[in-house]
């Protein structure tokens, strides 16, 4: 199932008309659209299924939060969803957001909590040539240029010496790599085509991520 250039466009209408009375006015436009959205999103996890496993899916809502904002508008003007891979053992998780002009899917490690991160960190310092074969992959660099977002300290993190060959990585405070996608790309017949392409690429990742973080230091299992 595509995603329609109507739900699109409404999308644009919602940006340009994003208040309450608008919104119920045009109640069955927007469900229309959402309803394309979610047998969108629906095919993406048939496709993910067949090559990952995935324990739940989140359709986020509309409705913006908007009681620590400056921004008081009431309505994301995008569709965003997000697949949990199944259990303990497999980490890692899938994003896909459809915005006019701002679309990308993204998979990794968001905010990972300070065990995990610092476990993640740990590993890097010990040895950071599994995670630098997985950046320099050519599928990687293709679909994500090669590396994750610049979400990262503007320093060492404490306990961790600031000439250390794998820095760049240690600082991060999450592991996300992104691909952007035009309106036009979005649109476009194989669009579910080149996002399953994309979140396959992050498997060897989701795996070696996987592998640290159900771990310790010694290799020996955390999990049952």
């Amino acid at each position: 199932m595509l995603f329609n250039k109507s739900s699109l466009k409404y999308l644009k209408d919602l940006k340009k008309n994003n208040n309450r009375e608008w919104f119920s006015e045009t109640k069955p436009v927007f469900k229309i659209a959402q309803d394309n959205a979610k047998e969108m999103y629906a095919s993406i996890r048939e496709d993910l299924e067949k090559h990952d496993e995935i324990d739940h899916f989140k359709l986020y809502r509309i409705y913006r939060d908007v009681r620590f904002s400056k921004d008081k508008t009431p309505y994301q003007h995008h569709f965003a969803g997000s697949f949990s891979r199944l259990g303990a053992h497999l980490r890692g998780g899938y994003y896909l957001r459809i915005r006019p002009g701002e679309s990308f899917l993204a998979g990794g490690f968001w905010e990972p909590n300070k065990e995990d991160l610092y476990r993640i960190r740990k590993e890097f310092e010990i040895d950071d040539s599994e995670i630098r074969a997985i950046l320099a992959d050519k599928n990687f660099i293709k679909h994500f240029g090669g590396s994750f977002e610049p979400y990262e300290l503007k320093t060492a993190p404490r306990g961790f010496d600031k000439k250390h060959p794998a820095i760049d990585l240690i600082r991060k405070k999450g592991f996300v790599a992104v691909r952007n996608f035009t309106d036009e790309e979005v649109l476009a017949p194989n669009f579910l085509k080149e996002v399953d392409a994309s979140f396959k690429v992050l498997r060897p990742f989701f795996d070696l991520m996987s592998d640290i973080l159900t771990t310790d230091l010694n290799g020996e299992s955390l999990i049952d």
